[in-house]
């Protein structure tokens, strides 16, 4: 704990300085698993506090089912530590390299989620250095309005520098099954049913087509039948989850009926294999990067052959490295349960992306950043439940028209009664944005907690629409929107990072001499 307090003083008193001097900066933290553009450290005008030393797990505690996390730990690396103790976080965001104090400061909804709300919700208590360089602490008895608010806020209310999490007990297996359904009403219906069973631990779906879906359900146990072989998705010559899930269902009748004759498909997947099981592939993102190179066949050996570059943490590098973030549709967007069907026709006919992720979750309350749709339940009186349906493949070219189409899809996400997540790219202009979310309750914890000096949520997630034109306006952007020349370029500064070792080395994935 010494080398965390010498840390934190550190970067409070970095804080403290800006703070006197009236000046803004930025959270440098090392990584990120958002599509927007991001500065760097050095770039001018650039003023940033560096957090990056801030990457360790201090202690887990066994007795009271909690751990004390730095906020650069990525979820692996604290699966792994937690893994050690027979524990595991309730929530877990599916992509390995996505850390703890992203979960809390972004919104991170997974398919534990209908369960145990949010990955904040998680959390116990959290440490904090304010705008003006005091070092706090905010859980929901102490400073509750800050601990609220600074959940899902991005780091604009302060520097989060250490979090307390609530863990449960683990397992050896998840028995995942999967329903197979043949409509987007089909699939709606059945995650209620789903949702509605304390028995799953885990639900979520895909949608592969308009008549092919799957609402997918998972159980913690202990217990395997001798007869089962574990499902793995980590090796270089697994299956990827989704095309697995796909091929498993693919001549499956709809178990949405009572009248169904044969059990549904199911897996016994390693614990840690099922929590990071779209890793490689980054959900289907990974097959985007086989359609942008043309030559290279989207085939088993091929994804064996370059597995290194498709793990989330590789793909992120270098579709940043590429400046094709620019023109990916990657959006989270979270609306009431009656919607959903409207909105995948809407996406049908206007961007034709599939397949589509689908996350049942219980819904923040407002006052806050998270997605919401404000509904209640008429029964118990606490917010409805909502649904995350998740859009991600490539967008057009054409730069206009690619904001054009995100622009419109927001409208239409609005018009259904829904918002979304805040990590990836967002257009609404300022009055837009502000009848979504409270202004007057953000303006008056960021004046209450000395974080003005901080930029705002909105200053943070707004895309400055005109980039990609100034972009290409120069040389070297003009020469990286060349296919393949920008993915070639994206490859490279992923490699310059080495971050392939991360997962080569990785301790969660699943040993069968070991574990067997």
């Amino acid at each position: 704990m010494e080398r965390h307090k010498q840390a934190v003083s550190a970067i409070a008193a970095a804080v403290r300085g800006y703070f006197e001097r009236s000046e803004s900066y930025r959270i440098f933290h090392g990584s990120t698993n958002s599509t927007r553009p991001r500065p760097k450290p050095g770039q001018p005008a650039a003023r940033f506090v560096d957090i990056s030393a801030l990457g360790n797990v201090l202690s887990v505690d066994r007795a009271s089912r909690t751990a004390l996390v730095e906020p650069n730990v990525p979820m692996d690396r604290l699966v792994e530590h937690t893994l050690k103790h027979g524990l595991i976080p309730p929530v877990v965001m599916e992509f390995p390299g996505i850390t703890a104090g992203g979960g809390f400061a972004g919104t991170a909804g997974e398919s534990s989620s209908f369960k145990h709300g949010f990955f904040d919700d998680t959390v116990q208590s959290v440490e904090m250095v304010l705008g003006n360089g005091e070092v706090v602490r905010a859980s929901r008895e102490e400073r509750a309005d800050l601990f609220r608010g600074a959940a899902g806020a991005v780091g604009t209310l302060g520097v989060t520098t250490l979090l307390e999490l609530n863990l449960i007990e683990a397992k050896r297996f998840v028995h995942t099954t999967y329903h197979r359904v043949n409509s987007v009403a089909e699939a709606v219906a059945r995650l209620k049913i789903e949702t509605a069973d304390p028995a799953n631990d885990y639900v979520d779906g895909i949608l592969y087509s308009p008549t092919h879906g799957v609402v997918i359900t998972g159980r913690l146990t202990d217990d395997k039948p001798a007869t089962s072989k574990p499902q793995t998705f980590s090796g270089a010559w697994d299956p990827w989850y989704y095309m697995h899930v796909q091929e498993r269902t693919s001549s499956a009748t709809t178990t949405s009926t009572s009248t169904s004759s044969s059990p549904p498909p199911s897996d016994y997947i390693p614990l840690a294999e099922y929590l990071f099981r779209y890793d490689r592939g980054g959900f289907w993102v990974g097959a985007s990067a086989f359609k942008y190179f043309k030559f290279v066949p989207f085939t088993r050996f091929f994804r064996w052959f370059l597995d290194d570059f498709l793990h989330t943490r590789m793909l992120y590098r270098a579709l940043h490295g590429s400046g094709e973030s620019a023109r990916f549709v990657c959006q989270d967007l979270a609306m009431p349960y009656s919607s959903a069907e409207p909105f995948v026709e809407y996406t049908t006919a206007n961007f034709g992306i599939w397949p589509l992720w689908l996350c049942p979750l219980k819904q923040a309350p407002p006052p806050t950043f998270h997605p919401h749709t404000g509904e209640v339940d008429a029964t118990t009186g606490k917010p409805s439940e909502i649904l995350n349906i998740g859009v991600w493949g490539w967008g057009p070219v054409d730069t206009d028209e690619f904001v054009a189409k995100n622009r419109a899809l927001e409208e239409k996400l609005s018009e259904l009664g829904g918002t979304k997540w805040l990590y990836a790219h967002t257009y609404y202009t300022s009055a837009e944005f502000w009848q979504m979310y409270d202004e007057k309750w953000y303006a008056d914890l960021r004046a209450k907690y000395s974080a003005t000096t901080l930029p705002s949520v909105y200053d943070k997630v707004k895309v400055d629409a005109g980039a990609r034109k100034r972009q290409l306006a120069t040389w070297r952007g003009w020469i990286k929107s060349l296919r393949p020349l920008g993915g070639v370029y994206g490859i490279y500064k992923s490699i310059l990072t080495g971050d392939y070792w991360l997962h080569r080395n990785a301790q969660w994935k699943y040993k069968k001499d070991k574990q067997d």
